[in-house]
């Protein structure tokens, strides 16, 4: 069994898929790029602020599904520009401050909306 897990804290989808899918013990976040949800626009500031608001999108998707950031156990990081790594980690680092889940990381030829960086979670709920 799946279940959609949606909030108006974090952008619409931009295309055909859910915010988030809880499956069982499971959440599974759909990438979230540095959009303001107030507005569905890029938020300014570079790679330091696009990382900050994808990841408070991805908070408030996991809070949505009644969790937080600590039950995070995977996160992908796409980034636009690899040159942006350690600018975006220095932000990531401040939400995962003690146990930070696995990661990946991946510079992308382009990412939707012109965004700098898109970040995606598995979340364990159980």
């Amino acid at each position: 069994m799946k279940k959609v897990i949606s909030t108006g804290k974090a952008p619409a989808a931009v295309g055909p898929y859910s915010q988030a899918i809880r499956a069982g013990e499971l959440l599974f976040v759909s990438g979230q790029l540095g959009i303001d949800p107030a507005t569905g626009k890029l938020v300014d500031g570079g790679i330091e602020k696009q990382t900050e608001q994808a990841l408070r999108n991805v908070e408030s998707i996991v809070e949505a599904a009644g969790s937080d950031l600590d039950a995070v156990v995977k996160a992908t990081v796409f980034l636009q520009n690899m040159s942006d790594f350690t600018f975006m980690n220095g932000v990531y680092s401040s939400f995962f401050e003690s146990d930070p889940p696995a990661r990946a990381a991946f510079e992308v030829a382009q990412l939707p909306l012109g965004g700098l960086v898109e970040i995606e979670a598995i979340v364990h709920l159980g």
